[in-house]
């Protein structure tokens, strides 16, 4: 048998097919391969550490996007609760409501607030006057809110009725008789209208976190809705409300808002338990479109506005935020309109004079504010500016 070497190898499996398997040459070998010496050592390299500005610009992105998304969440859930609010509004108010020009944060707006407290128009629990009625006027170009106070006991012609308080216009015909006799009283081209349900004030005030309202006076209600047992409400004399500045919870708000009787001024009526009302209601405003409720939007964006009813958009209500944000209360204009108290029928109304039109230049800005006239007493119509109080 031949011995020379042949030019193939063989295998115990047999021929394999293919190419030849030649050796390669020594040097060719990489030495960490051939398994013959240990392998020479990785060398890493040092890791790079992430500079502070690298740091602070992730931080700045996680950021952004967690608020685009909580923006998105919060406006979403606002929106839900402003599309309930729109279905609660009765449909034959919008024809009566003027055209709002422009966009709210450029141009002037007028908006009718009405508040309602089924649980306090002594025991006419079934009736529907409204309790406050009050109209804000904002004005961007110059930075300026005037609140328009109207006494709902003024006596007033109403379209299709005669001659009656104008709190009736509510319950006669809804908000859209209460638009018409407001726009025929004072000429005022309401854009949009609002309605504040007392009943539900309390929970909404509990989710913003309260609010600060401005007490005038010192006052002490009479005996009314007693929070002890009847053993402690014989000797109870009253709730207490200190001058000054105060942050109100829900039921206090509630509480200060129904005050009929100040037994530490027999003076304070309907028409000061009006301007409380419209005080809270300007508290809520406030608050309810300011920058801490638009960050717990998405937990209750949706609940917080259960107790209103309007034709305001989602859109709009954050341009009226920003409007009332910018404007202030500091210089806001607080006028009202009056007249004289009388009877008519057997019932108490005030009837109103040739002044309240003078009132209406002040709102409109016609004319200069000027406060009501001395010895006009507590339904003189006038204006006031800023935190003064009407005497």
């Amino acid at each position: 048998m031949p011995t020379e070497e042949k030019p193939y190898r063989v295998y115990r499996g047999g021929r394999v097919k293919g190419k030849v398997p030649l050796e390669r040459p020594e040097q060719a070998r990489r030495p960490d391969r051939n398994g013959r010496g240990a392998r020479e050592p990785k060398v890493r390299r040092p890791r790079r550490r992430w500079s502070w500005k690298r740091r602070i610009g992730l931080g700045l992105i996680v950021v952004l996007v967690v608020a685009v998304v909580w923006g998105i969440a919060g406006y979403l859930a606002f929106r839900s609760g402003v599309d309930k609010a729109n279905a609660r509004l009765d449909q034959s108010v919008l024809p009566v409501l003027a055209k709002q020009n422009g966009l709210m944060l450029s141009n002037p707006t007028t908006m009718l607030l009405l508040g309602r407290d089924h649980e306090n128009t002594d025991r006419r629990v079934s009736l529907t006057h409204s309790d406050s009625i009050m109209v804000l006027r904002t004005d961007p170009s110059r930075h300026r809110l005037v609140y328009l106070s109207i006494p709902r006991d003024l006596r007033v012609p109403i379209p299709g009725h005669g001659e009656d308080r104008i709190n009736s216009a509510y319950q006669l015909g809804g908000a859209a008789l209460t638009v018409r006799t407001i726009q025929n009283l004072t000429g005022l081209q309401i854009n949009h209208v609002m309605i504040v349900d007392f009943r539900s004030f309390k929970t909404l005030i509990d989710n913003i976190g309260g609010v600060d309202v401005n007490v005038p006076a010192p006052i002490l209600s009479n005996k009314f809705d007693c929070p002890y047992k009847a053993s402690r409400c014989a000797g109870w004399r009253g709730y207490r409300f200190n001058k000054g500045i105060q942050h109100m919870n829900g039921q206090r708000a509630l509480i200060y808002s129904r005050i009929r009787e100040n037994q530490l001024n027999p003076a304070d009526s309907d028409i000061t338990r009006g301007l409380r009302q419209q005080a809270v209601m300007r508290a809520v405003m406030a608050k309810l479109l300011g920058f801490g409720t638009v960050v717990s939007l998405p937990f209750n964006g949706d609940s917080l506005l259960k107790p209103l009813t309007t034709d305001l958009s989602a859109w709009q209500f954050i341009q009226l935020g920003w409007v009332l944000k910018r404007a202030g209360q500091k210089n806001a204009l607080h006028c009202r309109l009056g007249g004289t108290a009388t009877s008519v029928g057997g019932a108490s109304v005030i009837v109103g004079d040739e002044q309240n039109i003078a009132v209406v230049q002040m709102v409109t800005g016609r004319a200069a504010p000027q406060p009501p006239q001395p010895g006009s007493g507590q339904y003189g119509p006038g204006c006031v500016v800023g935190n003064r109080q009407f005497h």
